[in-house]
């Protein structure tokens, strides 16, 4: 078994571009081998700036010998058949197996090398590698044949063992020869074997495992923080980053002026990150300090002094603009600024960010002055809703749009606005994905949930929702921010209602508002609190249970309702009942409209005792449903338990005497009634 060495040497990869890269190389290479038969075990990927590199551990030195077998003419086919077929073989006559009057050819393959087979899957690598974006170079580039990579491709190392593998592509010939770090080492390193790849590289200052570049980036700059008195704001995306974009990671601490701090927090660590790739620090005070780390990609000899203070100039550049910004945006108020939305199309069906504005103002104005959403002062709520898209044609959100609601809750509050309503623009766009804070203040809440419905139902009115794996204005991200705001908050509404009159307020006349709402929307909602509620263990099924029923409106309600009939499932009761339903259910599926007279009185014990049971548990769990007594309504259904049992134990539902018969059916059908009353038993699993 022998270990096999690929590294692929090119100009600067984008860091953004690496991990895909690494993932894709792998990919190849593993497909690549196992087409020649030979099985891959232990892989290592690793990137930089300026390479990626594969170790293939413990490779057989050829593939195996194989056997074809190939089925050829019958014995009696004219000659010509036969002649083609030992053309296509290669073999003779006398070579082939005639069995039972068909030709068989069996032909040998003996292995071919290891070292051949690694040929021609760096080339397949290099010549069918997906980057996102790639370019050709030098002399053949103006042919679309021409060799294509994400950055000139200067160099290929491949050494099966401690010999190398003969490869050739567009001019580059595989060598044991690769370079080190570009200021450090910049001359030709000789590689032996896969062994030594990793030590005589980081001895001319490369680490190549880009997993130990982030850990010296993430302790590093944690450290230099630490030694200054600060605090490091942790970013993993701005590690990995860094990561790919050094080959010999050196965090360094440096400052800026303190007059920058007048501008947003939020602002300076976006434009240390977005544009320097800088990490920000924090004082003792827990508040966004003076200072940046950077990461070096040298090990300077003034310790890096230089560095800072050309990082320091570029980042005062950056932030003299944020400043810019920052003083020309509060020379208007948020309506001066809104005032241009009018000019921004929302989409071409649906009008202007100005008419959604509007809808959406007077959609929370409602939700407040109807109670929907309690304690929140309806013209609060409007005021909110009007200005809450008005940073979007702000100086800062056009350099960040990232700060799209948070720059408007800073002028609101700078320009004396009450706290409640800058409060509401700043967080009306949460919850933003799964994990996000869903907003708890009754002014944020109306607003939060007015623009999430007006942008759900508007899309729906105009047959524009989600299908299948599309859903290109993430209506389905819109809907599982509306029932988390809703259950947060627990705010006691009938979602059809509400649905209702969004789709009045989204159009001028309304048309067939009610088909869309009782149809296509309200089961929308019902997948998405399937998707909602399934981390918190919630069973699907259950909430097809309950909402199969009839769609629920109130999903507090209708949660409370599935976790009670949860929780009775988990019983032996439940279990048990559950059985006896499908029983019932079977039993009338297969007696169908069944005529004539019942019986006058129950014919047996049984049918007794499960006619009583049935009297005293269907108006028990009808009034505790009723009352949102769900727990009792799953108790009143688990007294069915024994008699139905007892019931299919002790008689013969299909008795030869048709008066019983008829009794026995309608005392099911009552029996499956009265479970309906609480949940649709049959939509259950098990």
């Amino acid at each position: 078994m022998t270990d096999f060495l690929l590294e692929l040497r090119s100009e600067e990869i984008p860091a953004r571009m690496q991990a895909g890269a690494r993932a894709e190389l792998e990919k190849l290479f593993r497909a690549q081998l196992s087409a020649a038969g030979l099985e891959t075990g232990d892989l290592t990927i690793w990137s930089t700036p300026r390479r990626l590199a594969l170790i293939a551990k413990g490779l057989p030195e050829a593939t195996a010998a194989v056997s074809e077998e190939l089925k050829g003419p019958r014995s009696s086919a004219p000659p010509q058949a036969l002649e083609g077929f030992l053309r296509k073989t290669g073999l003779t006559q006398d070579q082939l197996e005639d069995r039972d009057g068909v030709y068989f050819a069996v032909i040998d393959k003996p292995g071919r090398p290891t070292s051949r087979v690694l040929t021609d899957t760096i080339a397949h690598i290099v010549r069918h590698m997906p980057w996102p974006k790639s370019m050709r170079w030098g002399k053949d580039s103006a042919s679309s044949e021409s060799l294509r990579w994400v950055r000139p491709l200067s160099g290929i190392v491949a050494i099966f063992g401690e010999e190398l593998v003969p490869c050739k592509i567009g001019g580059i010939e595989a060598g044991f020869a690769t370079r080190g770090h570009r200021f450090h080492c910049p001359g030709e390193i000789t590689i032996g074997s896969a062994s030594d790849y990793t030590e005589k590289l980081r001895a001319c200052h490369v680490i190549v495992d880009h997993e130990e570049r982030q850990s010296i980036i993430r302790a590093g700059a944690a450290k230099v923080a630490a030694d200054a008195g600060l605090t490091l704001v942790e970013d993993e995306g701005l590690v990995i980053e860094n990561a790919g974009l050094t080959e010999w990671p050196v965090p360094l601490l440096g400052r800026f002026d303190e007059a920058f701090l007048e501008v947003p927090p939020e602002v300076i660590q976006l434009t240390a990150r977005v544009n320097q790739k800088y990490f920000v620090v924090n004082g003792k005070d827990g508040k966004l300090a003076n200072g940046f780390v950077c990461t070096a990609n040298i090990d300077a000899v003034d310790s890096g002094a230089e560095i800072v203070a050309g990082n320091r100039k570029v980042l005062a550049a950056r932030l003299s603009d944020a400043r810019f910004f920052w003083e020309q945006d509060q020379k208007k108020t948020l309506a001066q600024h809104a005032e241009k939305l009018a000019n921004i199309t929302f989409h071409e069906k649906l009008g202007t960010v100005a008419d959604k504005v509007e809808r959406v103002a007077k959609l929370a104005e409602w939700l407040a002055s109807e109670g929907i959403v309690p304690n929140c002062d309806p013209a609060l709520a409007r005021q909110a809703a009007e200005l809450a898209k008005a940073d979007l044609v702000t100086e800062m959100v056009g350099e960040f749009p990232e700060l799209q609601g948070l720059m408007g809750g800073y002028y609101a509050r700078a320009e004396g606005l009450p706290d409640a309503v800058a409060d509401a623009i700043r967080d009306h766009y949460k919850p933003v994905g799964q994990g996000d804070d869903v907003p708890t203040a009754p002014v944020t809440v109306a607003v939060a949930l007015a623009d999430k419905l007006d942008t759900l139902l508007s899309f729906f009115l105009i047959h524009l929702g989600p299908t299948g794996s599309k859903d290109p204005f993430a209506l389905r991200r819109a809907g599982l921010g509306i029932i988390g705001i809703i259950l947060e908050n627990s705010l006691r509404c009938d979602l059809e209602q509400v649905m209702t009159e969004g789709f009045r307020r989204a159009q001028a006349k309304p048309t067939n508002v009610e088909d869309l709402v009782a149809s296509s929307v309200m089961f929308f909602f019902a997948d998405r609190l399937k998707v909602q509620q399934k981390e918190a263990g919630v069973r699907h099924d259950l909430i097809d249970a309950v909402f199969g029923l009839a769609p629920e409106g109130d999903l507090v309600r209708l949660l409370a309702r599935v976790k009670a009939l949860q929780a009775f499932m988990a019983t032996e009761d439940g279990t048990n009942l559950l059985a006896g339903y499908k029983r019932a259910a079977n039993i009338l599926k297969q007696a169908g409209e069944v005529s004539g007279t019942a019986a006058a009185t129950p014919p047996t014990d049984a049918d007794a005792v499960l006619l009583a049971a049935l009297d005293a548990a269907q108006p028990a769990a009808s009034a505790a449903v009723a009352e949102e007594r769900f727990t009792d309504a799953m108790a009143a259904l688990a007294s069915l338990r024994a008699p139905i049992d007892a019931f299919f134990d002790g008689v013969m539902v299909n008795d030869p005497e048709p008066a019983i018969r008829k009794y026995r059916i309608d005392l099911l059908s009552r029996f499956t009634g009265a479970v309906h009353g609480v949940a649709d038993f049959s939509k259950i699993e098990g």
